[in-house]
């Protein structure tokens, strides 16, 4: 099983400082290739009192705080940051972890939490704009000499930001699904392109797509990495899968509610060998990492038994 696994979870769902420093430990000892958190403002499910660590806050702890894991956002969404500003930021927490930051971005997509909090949230076709130009202007701004950028949004006059990250980048994640739109940012500027809620031959058509407009461009498509962050749910007996599923399910409603609901949506369920045999299926496929999302990120023991038997 040729595929890097790192921990993902939904740091708006009640994460707290005890918790984040749990996980940081668990992922650093237990052999995970990193440690990825959402960036939300409230909870997606309508429960707004839960504990929600602020995103940079949390990965500038990592920095100084792990040794090895990669790190990042999954993903910032355009719609909260300025580019200009983000560039500057993912900068400044990539060197002070040695370059293990991963900068994930996307147009936006919870138009509850924009509402809640008084953030536009434009049109989705304004969105993929701000996308595309927001990634941009990113990239340039790393380079470490004056850019001018004549676009719609975010435009650029004779702009530089210092200091540099390591190595002159962040390695820049774009996630979505969208084949038209998102799929050709990730083509023109992406590092990795960063996938969820589809299964395996979804996921190859999308290739399909993606390499299409990497000969737009004029891009390898094999110079884009790819990731997916996907649900888990494991477990040393049926028994175990069935009980975490339940605390899963009451967590997020949407959920499919049964083993065979979790397959077909293209989701890991079931024992570390079963799940080893859907990740090699998914390496197979093209996958580079996945991204395993916990739902219950208080659930260390699945956290290991996951590390033990499938990221060591």
């Amino acid at each position: 099983m040729a595929i890097e696994l790192a921990l993902m979870i939904e740091g708006q769902e009640g994460l707290t400082w005890d918790r984040w420093r749990a996980l940081a430990r668990a992922a650093e000892e237990t052999g995970y290739h990193g440690l990825f958190r959402s960036d939300h403002l409230t909870g997606l499910s309508g429960v707004s009192d839960h504990p929600s660590l602020d995103t940079w806050a949390s990965l500038t702890w990592l920095a100084t705080n792990t040794r090895r894991i990669r790190f990042g956002p999954l993903v910032c969404p355009l719609t909260f940051y300025h580019p200009a500003l983000l560039a500057k930021r993912a900068a400044a927490v990539a060197e002070l972890s040695g370059g293990r930051l991963d900068l994930g971005i996307g147009a936006g997509w919870h138009e509850g939490e924009h509402v809640m909090f008084g953030l536009p949230f434009p049109p989705l076709k304004e969105r993929l704009d701000r996308l595309e130009c927001g990634a941009r202007a990113i990239r340039a701004l790393w380079r470490g000499r004056p850019v001018t950028l004549e676009q719609p949004y975010h435009p650029l006059r004779e702009a530089q930001s210092f200091p540099v990250p390591p190595g002159g980048k962040v390695p820049l994640i774009v996630g979505g699904r969208g084949e038209r739109r998102t799929l050709r940012v990730v083509a023109e500027h992406a590092d990795e392109w960063n996938v969820t809620r589809v299964t395996i031959p979804e996921y190859a058509a999308k290739c399909r797509v993606l390499d299409d407009h990497c000969r737009a461009v004029g891009r390898d498509p094999a110079t884009i990495r790819r990731s997916l962050m996907v649900p888990i749910l494991a477990g040393h007996t049926a028994a175990e899968v069935d009980a975490r599923r339940a605390r899963a399910h009451a967590v997020f409603p949407r959920l499919p509610q049964d083993a065979a609901g979790w397959h077909a949506a293209g989701f890991l369920h079931g024992t570390p060998e079963e799940i080893r045999r859907d990740l090699t299926r998914w390496a197979e496929a093209g996958m580079h990492r996945a991204m395993l999302q916990i739902l219950d990120m208080t659930d260390l023991d699945m956290i290991r038994l996951i590390g033990r038997e499938l990221a060591s």
